[in-house]
């Protein structure tokens, strides 16, 4: 791996490597006795740095970091993504970068995937940071708005992704200075970046306030769900999309009273809800897109194997999922504000982060961020053994085999973590071993609140795990007694992720520190991955009786197959991006002109030149000051209308973008083109409806009454993840 590393750098990032390594073996040698933070302050030198940095955590928090470690971070205040295994020390890594930017004046952000891992790793290196005179802050979801304010004005904050990128869209909605909670963003270092950075690039995080009821899904419901699949809706290749036939469309007007769906009374409202219900009851599965917990359906993040928390589906899609389930329909509210992922992360000044497998998303980090990666070799050698796949005919035979493997190791004594797909495999598997005398502990969406102690007791003597996707739990599995004498712990895939990188998240937890330990994928050409992406007759070998096919070429298909996945994802990825790209920059502009009226009197400034008499008239009786903040206030909420007016324009375009084809059009310069128009539109029609309510608003000694003009913020807001534009395959 290393030589494929420096053959992907080049010679001039080989270079910063060496200087990097060079720093790391200085700071041996020098004498941390003359070393303070404060004198690193005022000129910041990073063998000295790093040997500071060295004693400060072994007398804090009892952990010496490895010279890996203090080239990690290295490279990341170099601004890499660096790769390093499981177990190898990221968390104190990151803090050393942490450490060296704030004496270098930049206040940073530690970005986690979830509020768990924000608090705990904030706690645990607290002490470190503070020997270095570095005050840290956390935020979670139950913050409040002051304890995030102090949160921020520490020198390093932890925080979650979308903790943080929600703090930027309430900002964007206030017309005080003083309820300002998330400061300017400067450095970010980002953990698990190939998760946040990349597979949750493409969410959108969503503002909303007011509320809005769905209606008439009930019979809608009912209507679907007389549906033969076999000749009344049918779905395209990739199980994406799903229609009526023509026979469906005559049940369901049937059943509807006779009306027509595409007709211009129920086109767009009727045929919206029946649209949805059937996306609903076809492609959404329990326990593998969502699960019901407490009388909610809550959808399950596929690359964590857990629940996502705060996320819902768009628009009515929610709703009818839980008429499905027959849960009462949540609010949706109108749209105030969304923003994705990557552009809260491209509004830092410098992005860094860490993973385990950052190599195989290194053109993705290239491409959308201009992130390089460094690969940090282990502390210790690895010495996991890796078995080829095990490729089966069918998914019953493959099933099999797996619980044949996981109850011989268990016999054995050797402690086995298994990686499923969802939680319906979890389970189902669960059942199998149990019923074959192998005691199991299962962990996916319905307990993830025990992850910590199900992974950290997965290496026992004897233990067996069944859990979905083990990325980014936070907790190392550690070897229990005697285990190592036994080989170690085995981990077992029951079939290859959508990603290379998903696959070596699950292997990379075995062998971790020099331990002993082993790994072997299961598939099967039953698996979705191959039959997305592998034609049947390019599925090679005879199986045997009990359904393995020895071929060599088999497990080479399986990659192949894999490979094409991966290409579809970054197609997808590349795709919408550009799609997003022009909002986002839209979104910069605007921004730059809402922090001007936010901070400076130039609201007043504007509606006074455009409307002087009023002005002058006003002038007379009102204070400056009073005149200043109504004035701001008139243009922050008009103009805040226009925009969310202007996304909800923007979301109803893309859906029906792609008819642009039809017409020999090109559908992404026809969207170019219709949002830069709809963004003309945006301080035009804000300036328009501020001058109108600048010449009839109430505006005394008291300020302005907005609320005599119906013109009221919502009263209250939530926050919530939409599930609409990650990559998905199947």
């Amino acid at each position: 791996m290393a030589s494929r590393f420096w053959s992907l750098l080049g010679r001039s990032v080989a270079k910063g490597h060496t200087r990097s390594r060079r720093a790391v073996a200085d700071s041996g040698s020098v004498d941390v006795g003359t070393v303070t933070a404060d004198a690193l302050r005022d000129r910041f030198d990073l063998p000295q740095f790093l040997a500071l940095a060295r004693e400060s955590a072994d007398s804090a928090i009892g952990l010496r970091p490895f010279d890996t470690q203090l080239y990690a971070a290295t490279r990341l205040l170099e601004g890499d993504v660096v790769e390093m295994g499981t177990g190898e020390g990221k968390t104190l890594a990151g803090a050393i970068a942490a450490a060296g930017y704030v004496l270098q004046g930049r206040s940073v952000h530690v970005v986690t995937v979830n509020d768990f891992l924000a608090r705990r790793d904030a706690e645990w290196m607290e002490p470190f940071h503070r020997a270095l005179g570095i005050d840290v802050g956390f935020i979670t979801a139950d913050s409040t708005a002051d304890e995030r304010r102090r949160a921020y004005a520490c020198a390093v904050t932890y925080a979650s992704v979308n903790e943080i990128g929600f703090d930027f869209l309430r900002d964007h909605l206030v017309d005080d200075p003083a309820d300002l909670v998330a400061p300017t963003a400067d450095v970010a270092i980002v953990d698990e970046a190939d998760s946040v950075l990349v597979d949750e690039a493409l969410v959108p995080l969503v503002l909303a306030g007011g509320t809005e009821q769905d209606g008439g899904a009930d019979d809608v419901l009912d209507a679907v769900r007389t549906l033969d699949p076999d000749t009344d809706h049918a779905t395209d290749a990739e199980r994406r999309t799903v229609f009526l036939t023509d026979a469906g469309a005559e049940k369901v007007e049937a059943a509807l009273g006779g009306i027509d769906l595409y007709s211009e009374e129920h086109v767009g409202t009727t045929l919206v809800r029946v649209n949805l219900a059937l996306h609903a009851q076809v492609l959404l599965r329990r326990d593998v897109d969502y699960i019901v917990r407490d009388g909610r359906v809550q959808l399950i993040d596929a690359s964590r194997g857990r629940v996502a928390d705060l996320q819902r589906w768009p628009d009515g899609l929610q709703a009818a999922v839980e008429a499905k389930e027959g849960l009462r329909r949540t609010d949706t509210g109108r749209i105030l504000d969304s923003i994705t992922v990557q552009a809260v992360i491209g509004r830092y000044r410098r992005v860094c982060g860490m993973t385990g497998t950052a190599l195989a998303a290194g053109e993705q980090l290239r491409t959308f961020y201009g992130l390089g990666v460094s690969v940090v070799e282990p502390n210790e050698p690895l010495i996991r053994l890796d078995r080829p796949d095990r490729v089966y005919a069918t998914a019953p035979e493959k099933t099999a085999a797996v619980v044949a493997a996981v109850a011989e190791a268990h016999a054995e004594g050797r402690p086995v973590l298994v990686g499923t797909h969802d939680v319906a495999e979890s389970e189902a598997l669960s059942e199998r071993l149990a019923a074959h005398g192998v005691p199991v502990t299962t962990l996916n969406a319905k307990n993830d609140a025990e992850e910590a102690d199900i992974v950290a007791r997965a290496g026992e003597r004897g233990a067996v795990t069944v859990s979905t996707q083990i990325a980014g739990r936070g907790t190392d599995i550690r070897l229990g007694e005697g285990v190592r004498e036994l080989g170690g712990l085995v981990v077992v895939g029951t079939g290859r992720f959508v990603t290379e990188r998903l696959d070596n998240q699950l292997r990379g937890r075995a062998g971790r520190q020099g331990d002993p330990g082993e790994s072997v994928f299961f598939a099967s050409w039953d698996d979705p991955l191959v039959t997305s992406f592998l034609d049947a007759k390019d599925r090679p070998g005879t199986p045997d009786a009990s359904g393995f096919v020895a071929a060599s070429a088999a497990a080479s298909r399986i990659d192949h197959a894999q490979r094409i996945a991966e290409g579809a994802m970054l197609a997808t990825h590349s795709s919408t991006w550009r799609y997003n790209r022009l909002t986002a920059q839209h979104r910069d502009i605007l921004d730059t002109r809402r922090h001007a009226l936010l901070t400076t009197d130039e609201a007043w400034d504007l509606l006074a030149g455009r409307n002087p008499d009023r002005a002058e008239q006003l002038t007379e009786n009102v204070a400056h000051e009073v005149l200043v903040v109504a004035a701001r206030r008139i243009v922050l909420h008009h103009l805040d209308r226009a925009w969310s007016d202007y996304l909800a324009h923007l979301a109803d375009v893309r859906e029906s973008i792609h008819l642009r084809a039809l017409g020999r059009e090109n559908p992404l310069d026809e969207f170019h083109r219709i949002a830069i128009d709809a963004f003309a539109e945006v301080q035009s029609r804000a300036l328009d409806e501020s001058d109108r309510t600048f010449r009839t608003a109430d505006i005394g000694p008291d300020g302005v009454d907005l609320e005599s003009l119906g013109l009221v913020r919502p009263s209250s807001t939530w926050t919530y993840v939409r599930e609409s534009e990650r990559p998905s395959l199947f």
